[in-house]
């Protein structure tokens, strides 16, 4: 059980994550107002522009202010540590 900052002091286990995304597209889009109108999005970004989405295996939604290549880094990373 790894632990994963995702900003702002935020952490997501890592075994839990799924998927990193970006919130750009029009897929991402629709996946993250239909987590919301089923109460599976977590807001992370303290008000920021979200710029990443992290789809976790209990298919919630999580928005975070920080890359994708950050958080990317940040678990290619913890993997090497194990």
């Amino acid at each position: 059980m790894k632990p994963i900052n995702i900003g702002f002091g935020n952490i997501v286990i890592q075994s839990r994550i799924i998927a990193v995304i970006t919130p750009d597209s029009a897929p991402s889009k629709r996946l993250r107002d239909e987590a919301k109108i089923e109460n599976r999005l977590i807001d992370a970004t303290l008000g920021k522009k979200t710029k990443t989405l992290i789809i976790t295996d209990s298919n919630h939604v999580i928005m975070s202010a920080i890359n994708p290549e950050t958080i990317s880094l940040r678990i290619e990373k913890g993997e090497k540590d194990e």
